[in-house]
């Protein structure tokens, strides 16, 4: 076994041999493109061609990606905690049916993130196909974790390539883009600070995985490639630390769907109730895998399917709502949500929220929601606002072909102020029902908020329309 100085130098030999191409392609081989060095940093983007998989390992308070791209190579980023051993991702991977790994991207050091490492490594160097390259932003640790990794590096001979901003993995038609960590370091040599950050950009779709990095690397991510970071998911950095995600980062991602990959009864309590408020804040759709399970994105380059393993919610502010699942639960995925490449609200299509009878035409909650439209709004009632509230409305229009059981639903202003929509409330296909602010017996048409005082500015205001599950429907600002 190599002394921990030992270790270090595989490490620097490794990345000095890197080094010598820096900002060229890490192995995929694709030849380095000669040109003048640019002072700003870009992310490319590419043609789509097939489908991109992205698969969030459901591996407790930890993290394990696996990406599959469209001609079956292979990428693994991160392989779980050190307490399991890798087992949960084995597991996964050979569920998969994955015999090798092209690359084996290691965010940072930490052990909760490479806690798989080595028996990953074995695993495929002496049973399956092998490992093509392995990624790494350099930075050591003292811990059993780290050494028994660099063994099975040097046991087996697998490349290790010191990996920094600027550089390439190869994908084929798909970009990966390494973000991070910037040369010099930041804070230190502080391991979550200088976490590999990939953008994975597939047609118009794209996947930022941020690993462990915080403040600091988020802000220096923000400076650096502002409108550049713009992505369909983002997974949250930390594990839903109060540290990650941030709110300037939030906003410069903007991305159309986050997902946390933490522990259910998380030790730090991870996600934080901080964190979950700015999603929810913003209104994104998070996915959790201590409650989704196992979590898998399909790009086809214009849209992303979201499968999960069991239905729970996904607004943030219900996130802990949802019923525990344990890693290593074993399980298919169903989809729940489509997202769009080019920043359309989303399409819920959560099977379990159908209901099919023979007997009766479906009523959907799901797929027909993006035909839940605006027909009218009338924020200025007749004479004073406040003597005559029910002339203050909203009305709604099923502009689709099926019934649309809109039961639960919530109707928001800018202000927070919210309506929920009474159990039982279908709306007929090409039918209209108003939502008015005084108070009145429901009916099929008409629907009564209640208040006391008008809710819509008459000089502007945003309508904000939210399914059962807290993902948007429709937000139109007038």
């Amino acid at each position: 076994m190599l002394e921990a100085g030992g270790r270090t130098q595989i490490l620097l030999v490794v990345g000095l041999i890197f080094l010598a191409g820096c900002g060229g392609a890490l192995p995929g081989d694709a030849p380095a493109v000669d040109g003048e060095p640019t002072d700003e940093p870009t992310v490319e983007t590419t043609t789509a061609n097939g489908t991109v998989e992205v698969h969030y390992i459901n591996v407790g308070q930890s993290v394990s990606t696996l990406i599959i791209g469209p001609d079956g190579n292979t990428m693994l980023v991160d392989t779980g905690h050190y307490n399991d051993d890798g087992e949960y991702v084995l597991q996964y991977l050979q569920a998969q049916d994955i015999n090798r790994i092209d690359h084996l991207v290691t965010s940072h050091n930490d052990a909760d993130h490479i806690g798989g490492n080595a028996a990953v490594i074995e695993y495929f160097e002496t049973e399956a196909n092998g490992i093509g390259a392995i990624y790494d932003p350099g930075i050591a640790a003292s811990t059993q974790t780290y050494e028994e990794y660099l063994d099975a590096v040097e046991a087996y001979d697998v490349t290790l390539y010191e990996t920094r901003e600027g550089d390439t993995i190869d994908f084929g038609t798909t970009d990966v883009a390494v973000l991070g960590p910037p040369d010099p370091y930041l804070e230190n040599r502080a391991r979550n600070e200088n976490s590999i950050v990939l953008k994975i950009t597939h047609g118009e779709t794209s996947f930022l995985l941020s690993g462990d990095a915080e403040d600091d690397q988020e802000s220096y991510l923000v400076d650096t490639y502002g409108s550049q970071l713009e992505s369909t998911v983002l997974k949250a950095g930390h594990h839903g630390s109060s540290s990650s995600s941030s709110e300037p980062f939030l906003d410069t991602v903007t991305p159309q769907t986050v997902v946390i990959s933490s522990a259910y009864d998380s030790q730090y309590g991870h996600p934080t109730e901080t964190v979950l408020q700015r999603l929810a804040d913003r209104l994104i759709p998070t996915f959790w895998t201590a409650t989704h399970g196992n979590t898998v994105f399909v790009s086809n380059g214009t849209t992303v399917s979201v499968q999960t393993q069991q239905p729970a919610p996904a607004a943030p502010s219900a996130l802990r709502d949802g019923t525990a699942i344990s890693p290593g639960t074993t399980g298919a995925v169903a989809e729940r949500l489509v997202l769009t490449g080019d920043g359309t609200p989303p399409v819920d299509v959560d099977d379990s929220e159908r209901t099919d009878s023979s007997d009766e035409e479906t009523i959907s909650t799901g797929g027909s929601e993006t035909n839940f439209e605006i027909a009218d709004i009338n924020a200025d009632a007749q004479g004073d606002d406040r003597e005559n509230l029910n002339d203050e409305y909203i009305t709604f229009e099923n502009t689709g072909e099926q019934p649309l059981d809109i039961s639960g639903w919530t109707l928001e202003d800018a202000a927070g102020r919210s309506y929920t929509i009474p159990d039982g409330v279908t709306v007929d296909p090409q039918a209209t029902i108003t939502v008015r602010t005084g108070s009145g017996t429901n009916s099929d048409t008409d629907l009564y908020w209640g208040s006391g005082s008008p809710i819509w500015n008459n000089g502007g205001d945003t309508i904000i329309v939210q399914n059962a599950d807290g993902n948007t429907i429709l937000e139109e600002t007038y």
